[in-house]
């Protein structure tokens, strides 16, 4: 059995301590004596080693233990590759921001917290534009409340020497449940529209009919000829 700088993470053969452990395989468990499990996997030119030691008994597995932690090191990584890795975005802001300015970069603090990223948004005071704090507060605050629909804000703006920060961490699933929302509310208004779309339709054509009819109906009248019909 090689040595592993992870080695001590789990017991192996005889540092186990029970004196009945539950086996667990392909086939299921069973309960034995550690003697017993110990006798396995010696016949079976393998390792007993103990993957949960506070269970009753503890739990064990007859494998190689070199293979063992290879499976457990390749499980552990792909697991890390499945994380989403945060982000986190800057959003700079002048303390009297135009409206364009406003709006062009709630724009992409919108698509950052919709990607999954943290926004870090702050207000810069250059010299004496500090004397408008006050404003820069504002404005943070209001681009938090335009975000709200796309993340929840971790830290109220604070400020910190000449900036003031905001921070704002994504809130996927409730952007993804209102604009399920949105999309089922669109297709209902869409299929009444069309129901009454063809219903308008109908009626102009019945209108058209008995319009048709009556007029007909006036000409014969005139004529004299209705009551041959």
């Amino acid at each position: 059995m090689k040595n592993d700088k992870n080695s001590n993470q789990y017991r192996v053969n005889e540092q186990i301590r029970a004196k009945e452990v539950r086996v667990v395989g392909d086939e299921g468990s069973t309960v034995m004596t550690l003697r017993q499990a110990l006798d396995m996997a010696h016949q079976q030119g393998v390792d007993l080693v103990e993957i949960s030691p506070n269970a009753q008994p503890p739990v064990c597995r007859i494998i190689d233990y070199s293979k063992f932690l290879y499976q457990q090191k390749k499980r552990q990584k792909e697991m890390k590759q499945k994380q989403v890795k945060v982000e986190v975005k800057e959003i700079r802001f002048g303390p009297q921001t135009d409206e364009h300015d406003y709006q062009f970069k709630l724009k992409h603090a919108q698509e950052f917290l919709s990607e999954g990223n943290k926004v870090r948004a702050y207000v810069f005071f250059r010299g004496r534009s500090i004397l408008f704090k006050e404003q820069g507060e504002v404005l943070l605050l209001r681009f938090a409340n335009d975000l709200e629909e796309y993340g929840k804000v971790e830290q109220m703006p604070k400020l910190e020497g000449k900036k003031m920060f905001l921070y704002m961490a994504p809130k996927k699933a409730g952007v993804a449940k209102q604009s399920q929302q949105k999309r089922d509310k669109l297709a209902a208004e869409a299929a009444q529209k069309e129901v009454e779309k063809v219903e308008d339709e109908e009626r102009a054509i019945n209108n058209g009919l008995l319009a048709n009819a009556k007029g007909g109906a006036d000409i014969l009248k005139k004529l004299g000829l209705e009551d041959e019909i």
